[in-house]
């Protein structure tokens, strides 16, 4: 068995090379596409809800409410495209592992790495949303400026523990999964899958949860000062 999906190729030509990673990462988001058109095709507001709309609803519901008690914030609907499927891509994928065979592209570490470059990306972009440009960076200075290269490292590792410890933890499951099937073929690998299971789901909240958090920090980054700085803007304005 190969550790990483990453190792089974489809197709090569050049640089460009088709693996196992690519083609299940794009079966889940068709997948995903599928189940949200079928869901919102006979979308109604009346008694007679649909069973993929009803079930859509709960799920839409329940993120929304975890991402507002994670970020503590009235706005939370605004992040749910982006929490909402960075959580259902990774849970559908770890999901899928009950199929024989099937490798998760979360087992590969060009997966999660993706992943989360774009938790890195979205933190920032939010931040200067939330706080404008000058008062964002500012953020790296504090405390105070010699602080910086520990808040940039900071900001760097916590990227590259995230990428790491969703890979390790899918990649290690399948691995035993794989070790025991050659040993013990039946059952034991049964209780193992079903255990396996219950892990993927939760490092798909974990890095779900991690990412809102992230997110919420970035646009806090300035708390105190905002207010401070606000708070000196009022008094100007007062003061003509």
């Amino acid at each position: 068995m190969e550790i990483t999906p990453d190792a089974y190729i489809y197709w090569r030509h050049g640089f460009a090379k088709l693996n196992l990673t690519i083609v299940t990462t794009w079966g889940i988001m068709l997948l995903l596409s599928l189940v949200s058109w079928l869901a919102t095709r006979r979308l109604s507001t009346g008694p007679d809800i649909g069973r993929w709309q009803n079930a859509m609803e709960a799920v839409v519901s329940l993120i929304e409410r975890q991402t507002s008690d994670i970020m503590q914030r009235k706005d939370a609907h605004r992040f749910m495209a982006f929490l909402g499927t960075i959580f259902l891509f990774v849970a559908t994928s770890n999901l899928l592992t009950i199929f024989p065979r099937y490798e998760a592209p979360t087992g590969s570490l060009s997966t999660t790495t993706a992943l989360a470059i774009c938790v890195f990306v979205a933190v920032p972009a939010w931040g200067i949303q939330e706080l404008g440009l000058g008062r964002y960076l500012k953020s790296y200075l504090a405390p105070n400026p010699v602080m910086l290269p520990f808040n940039v490292i900071s900001e760097l590792s916590r990227t590259i523990a995230l990428a790491v410890r969703l890979f390790g933890n899918i990649m290690s499951g399948s691995l035993i999964v794989a070790i025991l099937l050659s040993v013990v073929p039946i059952i034991f690998p049964v209780l193992i899958t079903i255990l396996g299971l219950l892990t993927g789901m939760v490092q798909a909240y974990i890095f779900f949860v991690l990412a809102a958090v992230y997110v919420a920090a970035g646009m806090r980054a300035m708390g105190p000062g905002k207010k401070k700085a606000q708070q000196q803007d009022k008094e100007e304005d007062l003061h003509g």
